[in-house]
């Protein structure tokens, strides 16, 4: 079966354990008909094409050779440009929540990275280093934010897929929402961190994000084989320890993605 596993960030793209640079697409006859299809089968992922300014951005990430036209990649990086440049997070199918402000309560999300054991995922977003997400938890909700588009446009994507191509886009979510998790997690225990993060600018930001993450994650449990470290990762958010701390700053009992635990073995590969 062939897989494909990538990671987006800023410019670059992870594939298959490889960094490698993302370039603009030579073959151009492929960039209308992509837009039209993500029109047609994404109202979501067709927002943010819309919203962004920078449409040429956008089209430097569709590939002609893949089945979806690395449309939820166009749309991942897309949010990031647009979160940079209005200082707020898209939020999916529209409406945005403000960035919050800088806070010298909140501590590097590099300190929850012991928490997990290696992997891309962990080495790209939360070691130092790599993503500006490994220094400033803002930055985390922004690759949570992203990576629910991602997923959300692969889904409305899937039947673009073809049979012998399992993808691994639901990781990426799987993962962001187990680091977000286990920072909430880690700041319970720290004074300073957990009133910075009940302040309504923090609280409200991780509110919105997280409800439409639970979301996108729960719809995306029908579709197997799209998903290979997904239920590491989510194996790791369901636990008492981060679920009883985002209970407790989200004010609600947060959801368990069971239906995507308990999809065949062959779909999620360990």
């Amino acid at each position: 079966m062939r897989k494909t596993v990538r990671i987006a960030l800023c410019g670059l793209i992870f594939q298959a354990g490889a960094l490698v640079a993302a370039k603009p697409v030579v073959a151009r006859d492929c960039n209308a008909k992509a837009v039209d299809l993500l029109k047609a089968a994404s109202p979501n992922g067709n927002s943010v094409f819309r919203a962004i300014a920078h449409k040429a951005f956008f089209r430097t990430w569709i590939d002609c050779e893949d089945p979806q036209y690395a449309l939820p990649t166009a749309v991942h990086e897309s949010v990031h440009m647009m979160t940079a440049d209005g200082d707020v997070y898209p939020l999916v199918g529209g409406g945005a929540v403000r960035r919050p402000p800088e806070s010298t309560a909140l501590f590097e999300p590099a300190r929850i990275a012991r928490q997990f054991r290696p992997s891309l995922f962990v080495t790209t977003y939360l070691r130092v280093g790599g993503s500006t997400s490994a220094t400033d938890f803002r930055y985390l909700l922004d690759e949570l934010n992203a990576y629910t588009h991602d997923l959300d446009t692969a889904v409305a994507l899937d039947g673009l897929r073809t049979p012998d191509r399992q993808l691994s886009h639901r990781d990426g979510l799987a993962a962001l929402m187990s680091f977000v998790a286990f920072y909430v997690k880690a700041a319970e225990a720290d004074p300073d961190a957990w009133t910075a993060l009940k302040h309504p600018d923090i609280k409200n930001a991780v509110s919105a994000l997280w409800g439409q993450a639970e979301r996108t994650m729960i719809g995306s449990c029908r579709i197997t084989d799209i998903g290979t470290e997904d239920r590491v990762f989510l194996t790791k958010l369901c636990e008492r320890g981060p679920q009883t701390a985002l209970k407790r700053l989200l004010g609600r009992a947060p959801v368990c993605p069971k239906e995507c635990l308990a999809l065949p073995s062959t779909a999620s590969r360990e």
